[in-house]
């Protein structure tokens, strides 16, 4: 599996980004498609995902600003960001799980989201 991650830059606080992130190569096995984030000297954190059937879940500093969302028939997953927060700042990194027998982990090419204040 293959994950292009597109979208992302640098934004004032309370703007609005767009990330998308579309997998290719052995894809009929993904189950879960999300994104995680990396700020500098922080361990990397699961920001929202999305399963196959459409259920979402999001960490709790994102609830209510970030809208997560799947279009299966392409295999891509996009991340609404709004009202961007300095502390959102952090390389975003999408993720797709292939689950068989066991899950494994794929990622994208981490993306630079800055918020400024």
């Amino acid at each position: 599996v293959q994950l292009q991650a597109s979208g992302g830059g640098l934004v004032q606080a309370g703007g609005s980004l767009r990330l998308s992130c579309t997998a290719s190569g052995s894809i009929l096995n993904i189950y879960n498609m999300g994104y995680y984030r990396q700020a500098p000297g922080k361990q990397r954190e699961l920001v929202a995902a999305i399963t196959r059937g459409g259920s979402t879940n999001y960490a709790d500093s994102v609830k209510g600003r970030f809208i997560i969302s799947r279009d299966n028939a392409k295999v891509t997953v996009y991340l609404q960001m709004n009202d961007l927060k300095p502390e959102d700042t952090a390389v975003y990194y999408c993720n797709a799980q292939v689950v068989i027998s066991i899950i494994t982990d794929y990622w994208g090419q981490g993306t630079q989201v800055t918020v400024s204040s």
